[in-house]
């Protein structure tokens, strides 16, 4: 029978973990979502842990043990309750990968989580850390926003990247 735990690994070596644990015969689940990034210009869609530094292995306990896991590459620890590894609901493990695959995790919109009227902050360029109301949801990626500027609205035409949530 597959029991479920939680594996802590090593800064940003949460797929070496899941390669290495893997090839070692265990069952290992990167629960991840899709987003988009810009670096260099360039626009590009990539997947990153849901939970960062945290993944799931399945160990079948009449076969496996669990101390091995503590010595795999990329693996800090695993959480646990005392000396025992915590054990994870199946069914919460089950419901994360539905909800992945279905990709409700999926942040690839930056407009998705915004309303027209609500309170933005621009995050880049020369209006930085300003705060306006967001007025229009232009084309795919930008978005107008009215910010307060020298006593006046002003209009400020920005692409969808640059703003958040206030």
């Amino acid at each position: 029978m597959m029991r479920w735990y939680a594996v802590y690994t090593r800064p940003h070596d949460e797929t070496k973990a899941l390669e290495h644990l893997l090839r070692q015969g265990y069952t290992a689940y990167l629960p991840r979502f899709r987003t988009r990034i810009s670096h260099a210009r360039r626009r590009q869609t990539v997947l990153r842990p849901l939970f960062p530094r945290y993944l799931f292995a399945g160990i079948d306990h009449a076969s496996m043990r669990w101390r091995p896991i503590l010595s795999t590459v990329g693996v800090a620890d695993v959480v646990r309750t005392g000396d025992e590894p915590t054990l994870v609901p199946s069914e919460i493990v089950i419901a994360i990968r539905e909800r992945e695959q279905a990709g409700d995790f999926d942040r690839l919109d930056p407009r998705r989580s915004l309303q027209l009227g609500d309170l933005v902050r621009v995050t880049a360029g020369a209006l930085e850390d300003m705060v306006g109301r967001l007025v229009e949801l232009r084309d795919q990626d930008r978005v107008v926003v009215l910010l307060e500027l020298l006593g006046r609205a002003v209009r400020a035409h920005l692409c969808s990247e640059a703003v958040e949530a206030a």
